[in-house]
């Protein structure tokens, strides 16, 4: 059986089971305003850019104009109770993904893609993947002026249409938390329904990579000054191990030798060191198989509430807030969360579960006390586990905040965010 980890992230990236059959729906190409101009929008206080039957910036996909790979998939959509998971959520957001390999097979060119990853690494300081992928960027043509500017942050006034488009959204997405509807009616215009669900998904995904993240990958000593950000690097943390640069153990010869073997047969082969980045990171994981038995539901909620927390989504928020306190997370510790109150007073596993969540989706950086901690009460691999679980939160948070994904009809937001 898959586990959450070996089918969310690949989904979200763009291994979506859509396929790449090209989807047969025409889809709203046009600016902002044609979305929730109806009466029944108006009625329901719906912005103007939202359509009232999917209650997102994009209409509902109508299974009829579907092929048979992707009707499996609004089925399944369709299955969700949760309304973040069913066709008003992500999932009916993805139905519009354009591709079945975002980064190799996009009609955008690897160009725009790499792009996309690299503002996505540049938003949460992810030294590892921006110099991978700049590298790679550079290789498939993208100019160093777009290059700099997501490096410096710089205005993207000058740019072309399609690179302003999708470092526009990224930025909004990651350091506002909500996208205006002048910019995604531009990066809608500009790029098209499918290519701007495929860009958002990479973007959502590369800046929340909280694996690399969690265990603090670090580069090789000699590809540190390769491609660096603005950003100060610490050569050689205290708690990372020599041979892995990563707060995990490095991976046994035999299972490298593998890897190696696996890379040979294929000719995309990964840009990682071997026995670097995410490639270790699976090595230990357990695919979220004991999250449940070592957290309990009651944290596992709490940690998607302090994920929402920091990200400011008020859709995940309030339905993961019921969802909470059916699972007996206490009120005075969901207003701690909600408020960003102080720590004190609470259960060290309470505690320690807020703490490194603020930490790693907040500040993109766990300090090595908070590492040491929650591998303490949790254990490595369920910490680790935890990490990852967040990330396709994230994830999700990413999608619903571009697509301004609202609540369920009478549902009341109980996010405070303006």
């Amino acid at each position: 059986m898959r586990t959450w980890r070996s089918m969310v992230v690949p989904m979200v990236i763009g291994l979506v089971v859509l396929g790449g059959f090209g989807l047969r729906v025409i889809v709203a190409q046009s600016s902002a305003g044609q979305g929730g101009g109806s009466p029944s929008a108006k009625a329901d206080g719906l912005p103007k850019d939202v359509y009232p039957d999917s209650r997102n910036r994009l209409p509902l996909v109508k299974r009829e104009d579907l092929d048979e790979k992707r009707k499996k998939a609004y089925d399944d959509a369709v299955k969700m109770t949760n309304p973040i998971e069913g066709l008003q959520g992500k999932g009916g957001i993805l139905l519009h993904s354009n591709t079945e390999d975002v980064r190799y097979g996009s009609p955008l060119g690897r160009a725009l893609t790499e792009l996309a990853i690299i503002v996505g690494a540049r938003s949460s300081e992810q030294n590892f993947e921006w110099t991978l992928h700049v590298e790679e960027a550079i290789r498939v043509g993208l100019p160093m002026e777009v290059i700099d500017v997501v490096r410096y942050k710089r205005p993207t006034t000058g740019l072309g249409d399609k690179e302003r488009a999708i470092i526009d959204v990224g930025r909004e997405m990651t350091e506002n938390h909500f996208v205006t509807p002048e910019t995604f009616a531009h990066a809608l215009k500009t790029l098209g329904a499918t290519n701007l669900v495929d860009m958002v998904a990479t973007m959502a995904y590369r800046s929340n990579e909280t694996g690399l993240i969690w265990s603090d990958q670090h580069l090789p000593l000699d590809w540190v000054e390769k491609a660096p950000m603005p950003v100060t690097i610490i050569k050689s943390p205290p708690d990372i191990f020599p041979d892995s640069r990563s707060r995990l153990h490095a991976m046994p010869q035999a299972e490298l030798q593998r890897l190696r073997q696996q890379q040979e047969g294929t000719s995309r082969g990964g840009l990682a060191p071997r026995g670097m980045g995410p490639g270790l990171v699976g090595f230990h994981s357990a695919d979220g198989k004991f999250l449940e038995q070592t957290f309990g539901k009651r944290l596992l909620e709490l940690a998607i509430l302090v994920n929402a927390r920091e990200l400011d989504q008020q859709v995940e928020w309030t339905l993961h807030e019921l969802e909470a306190r059916k699972h007996g997370l206490e009120p005075e510790i969901i207003d701690i969360v909600r408020y960003r109150k102080p720590l004190t007073g609470l259960g060290e596993k309470e505690a320690a579960v807020i703490q490194a969540v603020r930490e790693l989706i907040g500040k993109h950086k766990v300090s090595p006390e908070t590492y040491a901690h929650t591998v303490k009460l949790f254990g490595e691999r369920d910490s680790l586990d935890l990490a990852l679980l967040m990330e396709e939160h994230a994830i999700n948070c990413g999608i619903l905040t571009v697509f301004n994904q609202q609540l369920p009809a009478g549902q009341k937001p109980l996010l405070p965010i303006s």
